[in-house]
C-alpha cells in the first residue's frame, strides 16, 4: 500500500509488540540522509513526513549542523523542548513519536494540517499512519459510517478530525494527540495570537512588508533538488507564485534547479479561458509550461476503479486523458513537487465584503469612524447605508433569529431530519460574531482558515506519480502577518485584493494584476448532465443516500431534471451528492463500511 507513495527506501522497525514501517519519498537533499524511523539514544522512536522552512534557526538554538535532515532536527527540538516544539517547527508537517519507556505515542500536525495522519485506537492496540486505506482494510472488520463526515460533505466539508469511518480518526491541525495505556487525549499546542498588531504609517510599509513575507513563503517552498512543478491558471494567485519564483531563481536565492508550471483551458467555456491571461506570464518569463485541455471543469460522474479502494469521496474521479498528460509531464521533466495557490482568495480577501472591517469599527464602538465607512462602502456596493448597517449587526445575533442565508443553506433534496441533526454543521461549524474578545476581523479570517484546514483533509495524495503538493499561501508567517494588519488594507471599496496588487506592481504584469475576478464554471457540468440523462436516472433510481434517511430521492431527481433544461440550481451541491452516492456504491462493493441501516448491500 505505501509503496506508490514512498519508492525511494524502506525500512522496518519490529520490536517488543512495536511495528513501525517506513517508506521515503524524497524531494530535498537533507530527506536523502534520513534514516527513519529515527532512534534516539534514549530509545524514542521518530517518524517524521514534512518539509522546515526554518532549519537555519532551529539549528543555530539546538546548537546541530545546519545541513542535517529534518528529522533529525525535530528529534532534537522535542528532546530539547517536549511538545512546546511542536509550535516551534515551522514547514507542512506531521509526526510520530513513540516511548517505549512508559509505552506512549504521541502524534502531532502543524498548523494549518496539510499532511494526513489518522489514528484508531482498539482495546489493546493502537494502529496509526498516513494512509487512511491501510487503516480501514487491515482492520479485519467494518466500520459504521460516520454521518457526521458526510453531512460536511455535503456542505462546508467536515471538520479536521473526523474521517468518513467511525472509530477511526484523524490528528487535527495544530494540536497533537497523547496515547497511552488508559489514556486518550487531543491538545492544542500553538493559537493565532489575536492581540498581535502590526501598524504603520504609510501604505508603502505594508507593501514592503507583505512582499517580504509573501517571497519568503515562496522561497521555502521552493526547497527541492528536483525541478519544482506551479500551477499557472492566469489568475492573479498562481501567477504571483510564478513570478517571485522565478525572481528567486534568477538572483539565486532558490534552492531548485527550475521551475516549470502547468496550465488549464478551455476555449470553448466563454468564462473560462485563462490561455490569454497565463500566455502573458509565459512569454515574461520566456518559456511555455504544460497546457491541459480542460475536458470537464467538473465532472459530475466521479468514476471508480473496483480495483484500487478509494477511503474518501471524490469529486472527480475520472482519469481524463488531461490527468495523463499532467503525470506524463512530472514525470518526464522529473518534477517531485508542485506549487498551488489554494489560499490566496481566502486569507487576502479575495471576497470585496466590508462586514470585517465594519464590524470591527461596530465592536469597538468607533461610530464616527464607522459613519464614515458605512458612507463609503454604500456607495461602492450601491446598497443603501442601513442595509449594510443591518447585515453588520446581525452578525452577532444568533442564527436563530434569522435562519441561514441563501449561500448557506443545505440542498433543498436533503431530508429535513438529516440537516437538523447535523445544523451546525450545514452552517459551516460556524457562531456568531462575538462582541467581545478578538477583532471580529479576526474571528471571521480563523473561520475562513478552519474551512481551508476542512477542505485540505478531503483531499488524498497523488501515487501516479507521487508528488507533493506546497501550498505558499499557507505559510504560517504569511498569515499571522495578514492578521495583524488593518483590514482596509487587504480590502478596500472597489479595490479586491488591495494591499497584493499593491506591493506586487513591477513583479507580476499589469493584465494580471488588473484583472476581474475569474468566473465560476457551471456550464460544463449541465451540459454532461444532459448529454447522459440516461444514465443519470439509471443510476439515481435507487439511491444508496436515500436508504440511509439522508436525500429525498424524488426531490433530487427533480432537481436533476431542472438541471437539465437548465434551470436555476446549486450545481456544487448537485455535483457533490452524485459523488458521495457514487462512492457509496463504490464501498459496497468493497464490503469496507457497515451502513447504517439494514438491507442494505
Amino acid at each position: 500500500m505505501l509503496r506508490p507513495y514512498g519508492p525511494d527506501a524502506e525500512n522496518l522497525y519490529l520490536e517488543d509488540h512495536v511495528g513501525i514501517l517506513y517508506r521515503g519519498f524524497h524531494t530535498t537533499e537533507e530527506s536523502r540522509r534520513e534514516t527513519q524511523p529515527y532512534q534516539t539514544g534514549s530509545g524514542l522512536l521518530l517518524h517524521w513526513d514534512g518539509r522546515l522552512d526554518n532549519r537555519k534557526d532551529l539549528a543555530r538554538d539546538l546548537r546541530v549542523a545546519g545541513s542535517c535532515p529534518d528529522a533529525l532536527l525535530a528529534t532534537a527540538a522535542y528532546e530539547e523542548w517536549g511538545t512546546s516544539s511542536f509550535s516551534k517547527l515551522k514547514g507542512d508537517w506531521a509526526l510520530s513519536l513513540w516511548h517505549p519507556k512508559d509505552r506512549s505515542l504521541l502524534l502531532a500536525k502543524d498548523p494549518i494540517g496539510t499532511r494526513p495522519l489518522y489514528y484508531r485506537v482498539g482495546d489493546n492496540e493502537v494502529r496509526w499512519g498516513s494512509l487512511l486505506d491501510s487503516l480501514v482494510l487491515l482492520a479485519g472488520h467494518s466500520f459504521p459510517l460516520n454521518e457526521e463526515y458526510l453531512a460536511g460533505c455535503f456542505s462546508f466539508f467536515p471538520a479536521p478530525h473526523l474521517t468518513p469511518f467511525t472509530g477511526i480518526h484523524a490528528v487535527p491541525p495544530s494540536s497533537f494527540v497523547e496515547i497511552g495505556p488508559g489514556r486518550l487525549r487531543v491538545t492544542t499546542y500553538w493559537e493565532f495570537d489575536p492581540e498581535k498588531r502590526v501598524r504603520y504609517s504609510r501604505d508603502a510599509d505594508y507593501e514592503e512588508h507583505f512582499r517580504l513575507v509573501f517571497t519568503e513563503a515562496v522561497r521555502g517552498r521552493l526547497r527541492s533538488d528536483y525541478p519544482v512543478m506551479s500551477e499557472l491558471s492566469g489568475g492573479i494567485d498562481s501567477s504571483s507564485i510564478v513570478c517571485i519564483a522565478d525572481h528567486l531563481i534568477s538572483e539565486g536565492l532558490a534552492d531548485t534547479p527550475r521551475l516549470d508550471t502547468v496550465s488549464c483551458y478551455d476555449d470553448s467555456e466563454p468564462n473560462w479561458n485563462e490561455k490569454p491571461f497565463f500566455t502573458i506570464v509565459e512569454q515574461r518569463r520566456g518559456r511555455s509550461g504544460c497546457h491541459l485541455p480542460a475536458e470537464t471543469a467538473v465532472s459530475v460522474f466521479p468514476e471508480y476503479d473496483h480495483r484500487e479502494f478509494a477511503p474518501l469521496p471524490q469529486w472527480s474521479g475520472t482519469v481524463t486523458k488531461s490527468a495523463k498528460r499532467f503525470a506524463a509531464a512530472l514525470v518526464s521533466q522529473g518534477n517531485r513537487v508542485l506549487l498551488s495557490g489554494t489560499g490566496g482568495d481566502e486569507i487576502l480577501g479575495g471576497v470585496p465584503t466590508p462586514r470585517p472591517e465594519l464590524a470591527d469599527l461596530f465592536a469597538c464602538m468607533d461610530f464616527r469612524h464607522l459613519a464614515n465607512r458605512l458612507t463609503v462602502w454604500a456607495l461602492a456596493k450601491r446598497k443603501p447605508v442601513h442595509q449594510l448597517l443591518s447585515e453588520t449587526v446581525r452578525a452577532f445575533l444568533p442564527f436563530g433569529l434569522f435562519g441561514l442565508s441563501t449561500q448557506i443553506s443545505p440542498a433543498a433534496w436533503l431530508e429535513q431530519n438529516f440537516t437538523n441533526q447535523y445544523r451546525h454543521v450545514f452552517r459551516g461549524y460556524e457562531t456568531r460574531l462575538k462582541l467581545f474578545g478578538p477583532l471580529p476581523s479576526f474571528q471571521e479570517n480563523l473561520s475562513t482558515l478552519r474551512l481551508l484546514q476542512r477542505e485540505m483533509t478531503c483531499s488524498l495524495p497523488s501515487r501516479i506519480p507521487p508528488y507533493e503538493k506546497r501550498y505558499p499561501y499557507l505559510d504560517r508567517d504569511l498569515i499571522e502577518f495578514v492578521y495583524a494588519i488593518p483590514r482596509e488594507q487587504l480590502v478596500r471599496p472597489l479595490e479586491r485584493r488591495s494591499l497584493m496588487r499593491r506591493a506586487l506592481v513591477g513583479l507580476v504584469p499589469p493584465e494580471i494584476l488588473n484583472r476581474k475576478r475569474k468566473g465560476f464554471v457551471s456550464r460544463g457540468p449541465v451540459a454532461e448532465l444532459s448529454a447522459s440523462w440516461p444514465r443519470v436516472v439509471s443510476e439515481n433510481q435507487t439511491m444508496i443516500t436515500s436508504q440511509l434517511g439522508m436525500v429525498n430521492q424524488t426531490a433530487f431527481l427533480r432537481a436533476l431534471d431542472d438541471a437539465r433544461h437548465g434551470r436555476t440550481i446549486h450545481i456544487v451541491y448537485m455535483v457533490r451528492t452524485l459523488a458521495i452516492e457514487a462512492w457509496l456504491r463504490h464501498l459496497c462493493r468493497w464490503d469496507a463500511a457497515k451502513l447504517l441501516t439494514t438491507g442494505l448491500s
